[in-house]
């Protein structure tokens, strides 16, 4: 099993964001583009390892790993949204936000919380990779994980742990389904 899938040291978490009311602007460009400075940014200060990750019009899925003795994902994240928000506020501000986002002066990119799940062992990891990388054909977006763009996908094929056509065979399919 390849390096990639391996549970290390540290604290390895799996993670659902979702838009706010579940817009479906998270592949917008801008979104894309700002997120990815974000990650950045964000990982030079506090670092982590993305070790998969998926993005979906209305919802992202991650897994990071974290440095032996550091459980602080909530920072993190926090700096993410902030950083995304402030950049595209301007973009999307066609929703009214609800009185208690202003008073908190929160865009409406984001829903408030993310949802989180320790890691447990190679298996657990293994599981909520393939989660990830199935979840664009799981929602009807393509028909293959290779087909879609904003997800590690190729980089695990790139480095011999999925096949090319990984997530569009019928195995593939009933496995995620079980």
């Amino acid at each position: 099993m390849s390096h990639f899938r391996r549970v290390r040291s540290g604290r390895t978490y799996f993670f659902t964001l979702v838009a706010f009311r579940r817009r479906p602007i998270l592949c917008d460009d801008a979104i894309r583009a700002s997120l990815r400075t974000a990650f950045e940014r964000t990982r030079l200060r506090r670092p982590f390892t993305i070790d998969a990750i998926v993005l979906m019009p209305d919802h992202l899925h991650c897994i990071w790993t974290l440095p032996d003795g550091d459980t602080d994902i909530s920072t993190r994240w926090a700096q993410i949204k902030h950083h995304v928000s402030f950049s595209c506020r301007d973009n999307y501000n066609d929703i009214v936000p609800t009185e208690s986002r202003r008073r908190r002066g929160e865009a409406a990119i984001w829903q408030r919380r993310f949802w989180e799940h320790q890691i447990r062992d190679d298996d657990d990891m293994t599981r909520h990779v393939d989660y990830i990388h199935y979840n664009p054909v799981r929602h009807g977006h393509v028909t293959s994980a290779a087909q879609w763009p904003y997800s590690s996908f190729g980089r695990f094929v790139k480095n011999g742990i999925y096949q090319p056509d990984w997530g569009g065979t019928e195995a593939a399919r009933t496995m995620m389904l079980e």
